[in-house]
């Protein structure tokens, strides 16, 4: 999948889940929550790893670790796209000055 279409198709999936918070909620979830929704999502891949790895307890977790990787990066996208982020172009810009970094 090419970055442009995660993003469009991220950017859906929040605006249907925008709608969903503002019937639960009476307005849909900032960008802070949405920040903070993403970290909690970024801890479960730690402690998806960790089981993997066998240093974590393994309990039988709701979602496996794909799932929460996947779920973590359109988060990503989603914050990107809140504060107006050309996801496409900073990964392209941060992977250019990591190659030149350790060129």
């Amino acid at each position: 999948m090419e970055i442009n279409e995660l993003s469009t198709r991220a950017r859906k999936i929040r605006t249907a889940y925008h709608e969903l918070e503002i019937k639960q909620d009476g307005q849909p979830w900032s960008t802070e929550q949405d920040a903070l929704a993403f970290l909690t999502d970024a801890g479960l891949v730690g402690r998806l790893v960790m089981a993997k790895q066998g240093s974590w307890p393994t309990n039988d977790h709701e979602f496996s670790l794909d799932y929460k990787i996947a779920e973590s990066i359109w988060w990503l996208s989603a914050l990107a796209d809140a504060n107006a982020i050309d996801l496409d172009a900073a990964l392209e810009s941060f992977l250019r000055s990591r190659e030149q970094h350790l060129e």
